[in-house]
């Protein structure tokens, strides 16, 4: 897949840094680390420049987060109440479940679009429930906008520091997002458990 995205890069330039990385923000297993710091990396030998690449990387990640986000608007409350009234039993959820889960995007949903588009993985997938509690559209593409030029600023200046062996840092970044996945399972085994517990208590 790296000899993929480096040669589409190389022969397409800005438009290859965007549209790959629009890509990876509506499929997130292509792996942004590789394309960010190549890109750097391309700006110490080619007419590319730091700043454009990086604009070009931020036009991608708003374009993919937008259109997870509209898969998140089709995927309301309404029909999530409609889901819950079918296999609510099954599933140990309520309606009242549901209102509660929207009413806390409600209340942290701003911070945890901006803090999420720092962490892999989830940084993509944040745009879906950002949609599905019709966050204020204009707020949610501002923050995916802080939040993934952070995010393409620190990769793409990584990139174009270490030059030829940009590739170490994907190693680096595997390593980070493979501690990232470990602490966001155990995160969610500790969620399902607390959500047990809590059930048990209400019953």
């Amino acid at each position: 897949m790296e000899n993929w995205i480096t040669e589409i890069m190389d022969q397409f330039g800005y438009f290859g840094v965007l549209l790959l990385i629009m890509i990876e923000n509506v499929f997130p297993p292509i792996p942004s680390e590789v394309i960010l710091t190549f890109g750097g990396f391309m700006t110490t030998y080619t007419d590319l420049t730091k700043m454009g690449v990086i604009i070009a990387a931020t036009a991608g990640s708003v374009i993919g987060a937008m259109v997870l986000y509209s898969i998140g608007l089709l995927i309301d409350v309404s029909k999530l109440e409609k889901i819950v009234d079918r296999w609510g039993g099954i599933l140990r959820l309520t309606r009242k479940d549901i209102h509660r889960a929207d009413a806390w995007f409600d209340k942290y949903g701003p911070w945890t679009v901006l803090f999420c588009r720092l962490v892999p993985l989830i940084r993509s997938l944040i745009s879906i429930p950002a949609g599905m509690s019709n966050m204020n559209f204009l707020l949610f593409v501002l923050l995916t906008t802080i939040g993934s030029l952070i995010w393409n600023t620190a990769l793409v200046f990584i990139g174009a520091a270490v030059g030829d062996n940009w590739q170490s840092i994907v190693q680096y970044m595997d390593i980070y997002s493979t501690i990232t996945y470990v602490l966001i399972g155990l995160g969610g085994i500790v969620a399902c458990l607390w959500y047990i517990r809590f059930r048990r208590k209400r019953v």
